[in-house]
């Protein structure tokens, strides 16, 4: 999974699309009201005295920065004050990525507002900060497990094979028999704690919040979803004609994210989880009404009916606002 996202020649290194014409939508990509909402999360989060008013904005797995972008702009609509004693930070490992970012935030903002890129979290260093990731940890490399045996890609071939110590330890101790087992979230937390000496982190993915005991490792190819398994010879009965190879660096490849695994490797860092819930839920927490309420009093019908129909997306059972979950992290 690291070669087929990270690789040379890596789904990722290449820039996909998000959205309509890429392989999967996002929050971001649905409605600017995502961005909103945590912009409105941001300003409670220093009213109420945890963070200060010259903290970092920290996005990390920004794509082509469009949430970080979104959040300035309802920052400069709701508190525009906070835009003069702020720092907005990327962190960013590809260089496309982040010349991409750089003329987006150039377009959007001029010389108002100064971006500022890390390749990794481990180069940047500030007193407070608040993170924010969307769909990041389901793209996480991980050991593909079942009953003692760790899947294995060699020489174009998969098979099952012993488990190695490590993910022998790993299965033990987070107790995954069948499934995925995330690799570097540990190192992950440890990294944002020595980062930033206080910070609040929100993160948003697909998931549960203890493993189901079964796989979840699936393909989205052109918002088409195949089962990993279905595309493999361990299934007799071939469910679709195309085989992984057909996807390899290709297509996205994710798994459900196991937030029970989340939470204790940010506990082992020294963090401490403040909120867990659905998406819709945290949303709506985080101010998504009120803001909604703002727009329907300052715009058009015709406006607000067309985002009401997008912030649907976000927070419909149906769509993302159930399977989408939210945890936040504070540490101080």
């Amino acid at each position: 999974m690291q070669k087929w996202l990270y690789g040379k020649g890596g789904y990722y290194e290449s820039h996909k699309d998000i959205g309509k014409k890429g392989d999967f939508y996002t929050a971001v990509s649905s409605s600017i009201f995502f961005g909103g909402s945590i912009a409105k999360r941001i300003i409670n989060t220093i009213e109420s005295g945890f963070l200060s008013s010259t903290c970092s904005v920290v996005e990390i797995g920004a794509h082509k920065g469009y949430l970080l972008a979104d959040i300035v702009q309802f920052l400069f609509t709701l508190k525009p004050e906070l835009l003069k004693t702020m720092s907005f930070v990327i962190v960013e490992p590809f260089e496309q990525n982040r010349v991409t970012q750089l003329k987006y935030f150039e377009e959007s903002f001029g010389d108002a507002v100064k971006l500022i890129h890390f390749q990794s979290l481990s180069e940047l260093k500030c007193e407070e900060a608040f993170f924010i990731a969307n769909e990041i940890f389901d793209a996480f490399a991980c050991e593909v497990v079942d009953d003692g045996k760790m899947l294995v890609y060699e020489n174009g071939e998969l098979t099952f094979e012993p488990m190695d110590d490590i993910t022998k330890k790993l299965s033990i101790c987070y107790d995954i028999h069948k499934g995925e087992i995330p690799l570097g979230y540990e190192e992950f937390a440890e990294d944002m704690s020595k980062s930033a000496k206080k910070y609040e982190f929100v993160t948003f993915d697909y998931g549960d919040r203890y493993a189901r005991g079964d796989f979840s490792l699936r393909v989205y190819d052109k918002h088409k979803v195949y089962p990993f398994f279905s595309l493999t010879n361990f299934i007799e009965e071939k469910i679709e004609e195309k085989k992984f190879k057909d996807f390899y660096k290709k297509s996205d490849i994710t798994y459900d994210v196991n937030f029970d695994y989340l939470i204790k490797a940010y506990e082992k860092s020294g963090a401490k989880m403040e909120l867990f819930s659905s998406q819709f839920s945290a949303l709506m927490r985080f101010g998504l009404g009120e803001l909604l309420e703002i727009l329907q009093k300052n715009s058009t019908e015709e406006i607000y009916k067309s985002e009401i129909n997008r912030v649907k997306i976000l927070i419909d059972p149906s769509m993302m606002g159930e399977r989408f979950k939210m945890v936040a992290f504070r540490k101080t």
